[in-house]
């Protein structure tokens, strides 16, 4: 199968690009700098010239379009460019899709649950009217909106997908990436952070996240979507804890507040729909993938 990955660069593509080559397809990727892989194709999604061109000199069984900007914070501060890749460039994808008839994966966001209480199912999404709680999620859900326009309209063949709080080696420090990333990073480093005690998240390591995502292509149901995630609610406290302990950092450096804006409280999901579909499982507990996550940023970041 010709398979193509946008935003194959980034911390979930390169993953993803390794283990569809792994299972012999004939794997694709692009992203916004150049790269020595043979297979890579520069391209910014927000530039529909560059889509375009593509398309037009490759057939695609499956595109899987990662590209996006990511993360509430980075779309405040940059909010025309998480506009322009989110919005635009999933517009782009769809007309190129509607041209050219490929499948597609769309990754959306756990955000686009927005300030929902009860359990994160799906559905949840089809029944009741959701308020999203910052530009990145809004961005997403228009994504899948305008997925769900071109199925009615055109019949594109889409699966979508909702990522939770996917983590492991390989994703790079910023200031802009996760907490537990950001947590990691600071105590390594004797740098101080906050953590806000009355949210909650589900983490699944990226090997376990990357084994249930290869799976669509060959196990494609159009106009499915799933959550990837953990069922485990792990409180943001305790994610600070085991991070200090293996870290062997300074819990003093660690200011606990309530709650932070922008952002959903608790994110309690049901991911049984992937589970029955694309074989998830969660094979790595949170403790071992937290310790492998330290072991890689000490030997990346030298601490």
């Amino acid at each position: 199968m010709k398979i193509l990955v946008t935003g194959g660069l980034g911390f979930v593509g390169r993953h993803l690009v390794q283990e569809l080559r792994d299972r012999k397809d004939d794997v694709w990727l692009t992203g916004v700098h150049h790269d020595a892989d043979p297979q890579y194709l520069r391209c910014d999604v927000g530039e529909y010239r560059q889509v375009a061109r593509i398309f037009e000199n490759h057939k695609f069984d499956c595109v899987y379009h990662l590209a996006a900007e990511f993360g509430r914070w980075n779309g405040e501060d940059f909010y025309e460019t998480l506009w322009k890749s989110n919005v635009i460039g999933t517009k782009h994808m769809i007309r190129a899709q509607e041209r050219h008839r490929f499948r597609m994966v769309f990754f959306s966001s756990s955000e686009v649950y927005g300030d929902w209480p009860g359990v994160m199912s799906e559905d949840v999404m089809d029944n009741y009217e959701i308020k999203q709680l910052n530009d990145y999620a809004m961005t997403k859900w228009v994504g899948e909106m305008q997925i769900l326009n071109s199925v009615q309209t055109s019949q594109t063949e889409t699966v979508r997908v909702r990522l939770f709080n996917v983590y492991g080696p390989g994703e790079p420090y910023s200031t802009y990436r996760s907490a537990l990333v950001r947590f990691i990073y600071s105590a390594l480093h004797g740098l101080s952070y906050t953590v806000y005690a009355n949210h909650t998240r589900s983490w699944l390591y990226i090997d376990d996240a990357i084994g249930a995502l290869a799976t669509i292509a060959r196990n494609f149901k159009a106009r499915e979507v799933y959550n990837i995630a953990s069922a485990e609610d792990v409180a943001m406290k305790q994610l600070s804890d085991a991070i200090i302990r293996l870290c062997k950092g300074n819990d003093k450096l660690v200011t606990v507040k309530s709650e932070e804006g922008m952002t959903t409280h608790h994110k309690k999901v049901d991911n049984s729909r992937a589970k029955r579909d694309l074989g998830l499982q969660v094979n790595v507990p949170l403790e071992e993938g937290l310790r492998r996550t330290v072991k890689w940023m000490r030997e990346t970041y030298g601490k």
